[in-house]
């Protein structure tokens, strides 16, 4: 069985957010850090995940390059000095607990709210830069292939993955819901602190296309504008956006609220506008809610909703776990298999050897439909020959026996001076 798998993890978990920040890696880096290990590590399989709250590699090799692989990393930002952070990371040498781990990032289990729904999209993403850059193999193939198919099953038993668990989370899916019967509806996001933000980004992926974010301080609203495809305005233009909006949500910092009832009077609503406040203290004044056609929903709403999300969430964690420790279990009999695999194409090649020059020494005494006849009863055998063999060679693998089926089948066809692949002769 192969167990060389490991990984190095910086996580919310072990390392404060200016941490963290050092390490964050977008595409490029992540693509030249692969590299950087390849030429400087023997590394054979390598995945790098880096998101707002983790940045993690995992690798396949006989030794532990885990400080060779923090200080490159960090060197990927500039960072000359890297190795001082080494207390921040957790070092995962054990090959079973490197592959549970990584289950238990791409469900969700260890997000910061358990069940984000974005993970499973940045590992798929990880995955393909991977890829693109050669350093995924068989093992790192059927691992993210099982772990991609262990998710779609969680999603579809369990209520894991139900409802919104954050207040990011739950204010979209309120907006989605309040704007579910309008045509085109229009969204406002008033105020980008670290909450407004992550609703911003939060958007992403949603029905929701016409958005717009204004914030005092321009820059920063153009800056994230980009990231997240969204319009920006000036905050002057707050009132005239205001007017226009389906759904407006306020997280803006201020002694006293932004959205009077005075001023919403003023913006002359001829339908619904939804107010969605998520500021403490309230941006939206409680009287708001007195104009016709306005709605106010505050933090309280929004908590209350991702609080219930959030409890059948932790509820479904042991079938969560459950169905990964069910999937690990036959993942793992696939890697065993993965030992045995050079003996069946060594001992399929010693007996398709056989089969090649015993039929070379009489081909020639027959014609085209008589050597048609002797190829496909021949392959016939040695197919029903091999199979028991490699039967017996897998069900040895599950019981812990394979080492000395391999040495018997090893003697019997002196397999070690069997090459793994045949170049079929071609015939005269």
């Amino acid at each position: 069985m192969i167990s060389n798998f490991k990984a190095v993890s910086l996580s919310y978990k072990t390392a404060p957010l200016e941490v963290r920040e050092l390490l964050s890696l977008n595409e490029d880096l992540c693509k030249k850090l692969m590299l950087s290990l390849k030429e400087f590590t023997d590394a054979s399989e390598i995945l790098i995940l880096s998101t707002c709250n983790r940045t993690e590699i995992y690798y396949s090799s006989n030794s532990d390059f885990s400080k060779e692989i923090i200080k490159l990393a960090f060197l990927q930002k500039g960072i000359t000095d890297g190795e001082k952070f080494y207390e921040y990371f957790q070092i995962i040498e054990d090959h079973s607990e490197a592959v549970r781990h990584l289950f238990n990032v791409s469900i969700g289990l260890e997000s910061q709210v358990v069940g984000d729904m974005q993970i499973t999209n940045q590992v798929k993403h990880a995955y393909q830069w991977a890829a693109d850059m050669g350093v995924v193999g068989p093992f790192l193939h059927r691992l993210m292939h099982t772990i991609f198919f262990t998710n779609k099953k969680v999603v579809q038993v369990t209520p894991f993955r139900d409802g919104a668990a954050s207040v990011s989370y739950a204010t979209v899916e309120l907006a989605e819901e309040l704007a579910a019967e309008l045509a085109e509806p229009k969204v406002l996001i008033v105020g980008l602190g670290e909450m407004g933000a992550d609703v911003c980004r939060n958007f992403s992926g949603t029905g929701l296309k016409n958005i717009t974010i204004t914030n005092r301080t321009y820059s920063k609203a153009e800056e994230l504008a980009k990231e997240c495809g969204v319009k920006v305005i000036p905050f002057e233009n707050l009132w005239e956006a205001a007017k226009d909006a389906d759904v407006i949500i306020s997280s803006v910092f201020r002694d006293e609220p932004l959205f009077t009832k005075e001023e919403v009077a003023k913006l002359e609503i001829l339908s619904y506008k939804y107010f969605i406040d998520i500021s403490v203290p309230r941006s939206v004044e409680s009287k708001v809610e007195e104009i016709p056609g306005v709605l106010v929903y505050n933090i309280d709403h929004i908590k209350n909703r991702a609080n219930e999300a959030l409890d059948k969430r932790v509820n479904a964690i042991p079938m969560v776990r459950e169905i990964i420790t069910e999937s690990i279990f036959d993942f793992n009999d696939w890697a065993k298999e993965m030992v045995v695999s050079p003996t069946i194409n060594k001992l399929k090649n010693a007996l398709e050897q056989i089969r090649q020059e015993e039929m070379s020494r009489y081909l020639k005494q027959l014609n085209d439909e008589e050597s048609k006849k002797v190829e496909m009863i021949t392959k016939s055998l040695m197919q029903k020959i091999i199979k028991l063999p490699v039967l017996q060679l897998k069900a040895a693998c599950k019981r812990g026996e394979a080492e000395t089926l391999m040495d018997v089948l090893n003697d019997l066809f002196n397999l070690e001076q069997q090459p793994e692949e045949l170049r079929v002769k071609e015939k005269n």
